[in-house]
């Protein structure tokens, strides 16, 4: 597969096989390409928390599923943690003189490796930013200060793939002009 075909086939997964656990070597594959992940001045501002246990994966689930939103949860046999760590001190000076945050992109690119490195085994994945951040805290023993950014649930899909609906290529970009 390359790799538009890997971009093309990854997809928000929302049905997973409850029964299947995922395989350590598919999530020591997973957590080394987390681990290749690019970052601002190679701050690397995060902790990934790698939730297998059944029970627990249903806890975090729950907690993912407020408001009606992300129910399907409860069933991934895997959950992955983002948390946001300090970043170093170049990253942090040039988050304020440039007026963004950088350690907030770099963990979107850490999820984008996730999610990839689990299609391209054969897993589906949903990230997810709507959870009950408190609730898991306790759950993991994550301290208060701390922030849950993204849950990545992952496991084997029993969704259908989908057609992707994107805009026009040409109304998302322009060469040498805005």
């Amino acid at each position: 597969m390359d790799f538009l075909e890997l971009v093309q086939s990854r997809q928000s997964d929302r049905k997973f096989d409850a029964s299947k656990p995922i395989e350590a070597e598919k999530l020591d594959y997973i957590l080394q390409a987390a681990h290749l992940s690019p970052s601002a001045c190679n701050a690397q501002p995060w902790k990934i928390i790698v939730v297998s246990d059944a029970d627990l994966c249903e806890q975090v689930g729950k907690a993912a599923a407020g408001l009606g939103m992300n129910s399907f949860a409860k069933n991934a046999p895997l959950h992955l943690l983002l948390v946001e760590e300090s970043a170093n001190i170049t990253s942090l000076l040039g988050s304020k003189i440039k007026g963004k945050y950088y350690p907030l992109m770099d963990i979107g690119i850490l999820a984008s490796h996730i999610s990839l490195a689990a299609e391209y085994l054969g897993l589906g994945s949903c990230i997810m930013g709507w959870f009950d951040e408190n609730k898991i805290k306790d759950l993991l023993s994550i301290p208060s200060k701390k922030r849950v950014l993204l849950d990545i649930a992952i496991g084997y899909s029993l969704a259908e793939k989908k057609k992707k609906k994107r805009k026009p290529i040409e109304s998302i970009i322009s060469h040498n002009k805005y």
